[in-house]
């Protein structure tokens, strides 16, 4: 159960810089209506991060509901 606990604290520390990592210049003037709001494809590193993310996501969902269970 502790072993659980220290798991998911460090996949919450890695999500939560895998998150701001993304971070593609939507300051401030996005949440106001400022800036382009430009699509573009995912490519490279950008890509790679993305699906760490999603990985992480699902680990740390999982984990989350196996401790709950115990």
């Amino acid at each position: 159960m502790f072993l659980l606990k220290i798991i998911q604290i460090f996949i919450a520390i890695f999500l939560i810089v895998s998150i701001l990592l993304q971070n593609r210049g939507t300051g401030l003037s996005g949440a106001f209506g400022g800036g382009g709001n430009v699509h573009m494809a995912r490519r490279g590193v950008d890509r790679i991060l993305y699906w760490i993310t999603i990985g992480l996501v699902v680990a740390f969902l999982g984990i989350s509901l196996l401790a709950i269970l115990l």
